[in-house]
């Protein structure tokens, strides 16, 4: 059915008001002019609607049809008007987020935690991926926004923020090599049974390029696709990981692992970054929840 809103509005203050005259009065318009609508309606519907009474106008069977359905529609029309005004208000809504793993633990405890405080009616969906499956929740419009480690050039990605997190060494404190001082060589590293990720993730690409550009080859003795085994390998004392630091915070902070640095370049200007998709329109909820992640990832320093 294809009846303009406001004939329909004519329709219902005319059966409301009880006459044609009241409703243009109602309306402030000439009764000739709602008269004219009300015919347009009979017209496209192939029936009349009203009919005279002592009272005035009722309705006649189809009219009675037209006026539950117009009522439904004003109870439909303020129901979506408060759902709106409550969206606006950023009290509802749905935002999705793919991240690195190691992004997860700090990323909850400041960030999301401080949005979730302040706008309690809007859920989070948070997901895991490697960069490659960040990158591609982004860009397939699958995720608002992606955190991931390591840059890759991807012409439909937006850099919204990227902080400085170089790749450390870490290990059990009682490993041969924890009590160093200065930077581990890639040389060292290099002579050391490595636990890494899977070829293909952002930070083991970091890591390939990082020992080709060496002329190096590591000793890969464990790789895996989860942060939770690199860090008991570390932990193990048997192995090393190549990781930034905030995905061992926790770990680091109770001494269970240590980091040091490690002379590359590469690893030295590793960095973090908020990405969304170019030309994206984020809701409202979006871009407070991006103002959130940008205010975190300026203080997001390797601070352990």
């Amino acid at each position: 059915m294809d009846i303009p809103h406001q004939r329909l509005v004519y329709f219902q203050v005319t059966i409301e008001a009880g006459s044609v005259r009241q409703a243009a009065a109602r309306l402030d318009i000439a009764p000739s002019a709602i008269s004219r609508q009300l015919k347009l309606i009979e017209a496209a519907l192939g029936a009349p609607l009203l009919e005279r009474s002592r009272s005035g106008v009722v309705p006649t069977a189809v009219g009675e049809m037209l006026l539950a359905y117009c009522r439904k529609r004003s109870v439909l029309d303020d129901v979506f008007s408060e759902e709106l005004d409550a969206y606006q208000r950023l009290e509802t809504g749905q935002l999705s987020l793919t991240v690195g793993e190691g992004f997860v633990g700090d990323l909850i405890d400041t960030p999301l935690r401080s949005f979730t405080e302040s706008y309690r009616g809007v859920r989070l969906d948070v997901n895991t991926g490697s960069t490659s499956e960040i990158i591609d929740a982004v860009v397939e419009d699958e995720a608002h926004i992606g955190l991931m480690y390591h840059e890759r050039v991807h012409p439909q990605l937006r850099f919204w923020r990227s902080s400085r997190q170089p790749l450390v060494a870490l290990m059990s404190p009682h490993h041969p090599i924890a009590e160093g001082t200065g930077a581990l060589s890639l040389t060292a590293l290099s002579e050391q049974p490595l636990a890494l990720w899977r070829t293909g993730h952002g930070v083991r690409q970091l890591v390939d390029e990082g020992f080709r550009e060496a002329q190096l080859r590591q000793r890969v003795s464990m790789q895996t696709n989860s942060l939770s085994v690199l860090k008991h390998a570390a932990r193990s004392g048997l192995n090393l990981t190549l990781l930034p630091a905030f995905a061992a915070a926790r770990e680091l902070e109770d001494g269970l692992l240590i980091a040091r640095d490690v002379d590359c370049q590469r690893f030295r200007e590793a960095r973090a970054h908020i990405i969304t998709r170019v030309g994206r329109r984020m809701p409202r909820a979006g871009l407070q929840l991006l103002r959130h992640l940008e205010r975190w990832m300026q203080a997001f320093n390797t601070h352990v």
